[in-house]
């Protein structure tokens, strides 16, 4: 496994621990997209200022 896909394969359980942590906490779906929602949007605008490498998009999956 290279680096890429260990990160890639951290990523996926991280963002699924962070989900059953938010739903257990009593977040709904709905505040779960809000909170991805922001995430995004504060590295879209990393981006826009030229603080982050691009993005390259590769069979579906976004990797730094």
């Amino acid at each position: 496994m290279t680096d890429r896909e260990a990160k890639s394969r951290a990523v996926k359980i991280l963002a699924k621990s962070i989900y059953r942590d938010l739903e257990a906490q009593g977040f709904d779906e709905r505040q779960i997209v809000a909170l991805a929602t922001e995430l995004i949007s504060e590295v879209t605008t990393k981006i826009s200022r030229g603080s982050s490498p691009a993005i390259v998009v590769a069979d579906k999956q976004q990797v730094a």
